[in-house]
């Protein structure tokens, strides 16, 4: 979710030993929701095509990204920086020479689109030694699937994306939450503090799409066809939706929804997805939005919300909600495979399990 979190996130961090070990009892659940114990800040999932793996991310330096069994509930860091998991594609991305250092790498959102004979690609937003999107192979044709470090495409000076997206062309979108100078105060009091960016094939960087400025751009998505951009602005707690054209143009909008929307995807049903924390838990006291501290709002337990939207209409389909609970919470993502419900968080050591027929 929040692209400054790496910064606190010791403070709010547990001291794990990571293992794929089988869990007999993944840590109690609720009325609502289970859960999977162990992935430090896993912000944002996706699933490896026609597979029952999922990838997660890791706002936690040294961790890089997670390999989670979604039926057995196993989980291990895949990607160590070992001279086998690079091949570095330098006339697609010669921007950058060496691959990301494992005890250097935060992960932030996650892209994956299929390719052809079980590979896929996986676009990671990487914080740590370099502002970046990181780029690797994920090939599942053998029995667990393996990562592959490609290239990355570097972010304009002094900027950190938060998600990305991609295009059939192979064209990259990346929101940016906030610019240099630019605060969560300045977010949350609703200035314009974030951006779409974009980056083709052959250019050598990201840049800035005029008319994408939000209140802190979030999550992004692309309609299958690539005609349009869906956006999450954490500021208005909406989504929104832009014509894919030059000049890019604002459809339509969600109005302000009740829980604060973050990352957000295509189901494979060709649904909208999102989630996260509740806005009616008042436990945590009103939002001060003009002096936000952010270790303070994360310490705070809130309830967790994923919903699923119409593209066209934006009407909400289905709701999932589970109540603040200390083990859960700072829900930033929903993904649904196995009839199951997997939601993410920029903060703690748990990733929770709605059914879906919740």
């Amino acid at each position: 979710m929040l692209r400054v979190f790496w910064g606190i996130a010791g403070l709010l961090v547990f001291s794990l030993q990571h293992a794929l070990a089988e869990e007999t009892d993944p840590c109690g659940a609720t009325a609502a929701m289970s859960y999977l114990c162990g992935p430090v800040n896993a912000e944002d999932l996706v699933q490896v095509p026609d597979t029952s793996w999922i990838l997660s991310s890791s706002m936690a330096p040294g961790d890089g990204i997670y390999l989670i069994d979604s039926r057995a509930r196993t989980w291990a860091p895949i990607y160590t920086g070992s001279a086998g998991q690079i091949r570095h594609d330098a006339a697609t991305f010669g921007s950058c020479a060496d691959a990301p250092l494992l005890e250097n790498l935060i992960t932030h959102g996650l892209h994956i689109r299929a390719g052809e004979g079980g590979h896929s690609t996986l676009y990671v937003v990487g914080h740590g030694g370099r502002e970046a999107i990181e780029v690797f192979d994920v090939d599942a044709s053998a029995d667990q699937p393996a990562l592959t470090w490609l290239g990355c495409i570097p972010m304009p000076n002094g900027t950190a994306a938060n998600s990305v997206t991609s295009l059939p062309d192979g064209t990259l979108l990346a929101t940016v939450l906030m610019h240099p100078g630019d605060t969560f105060s300045d977010v949350f009091s609703g200035r314009l503090t974030g951006a779409v960016y974009r980056w083709s094939p052959g250019e050598s960087s990201f840049v800035l799409i005029p008319g994408s400025e939000l209140p802190g751009n979030n999550g992004i998505e692309v309609s299958a066809d690539g005609s349009e951009i869906y956006v999450v602005s954490t500021g208005l707690q909406n989504i929104s939706v832009f014509a894919n054209t030059d000049p890019i143009r604002l459809l339509r909008s969600t109005p302000a929804l009740d829980y604060g929307p973050d990352n957000i995807h295509l189901t494979a049903a060709g649904q909208l997805i999102t989630a996260g924390p509740s806005s009616s838990d008042h436990r945590c006291g009103e939002l001060d939005v003009e002096n936000v501290d952010l270790e303070e709002y994360a310490s705070c337990p809130r309830g967790s919300v994923a919903a699923t939207y119409d593209p066209q209409t934006l009407m909400e389909l289905q709701r999932w909600s589970s109540p603040a609970d200390p083990r859960f919470s700072n829900a930033t993502m929903a993904l649904i495979m196995n009839g199951e419900v997997w939601v993410g968080t920029f903060s703690g050591n748990h990733i929770g399990v709605f059914t879906e027929d919740q």
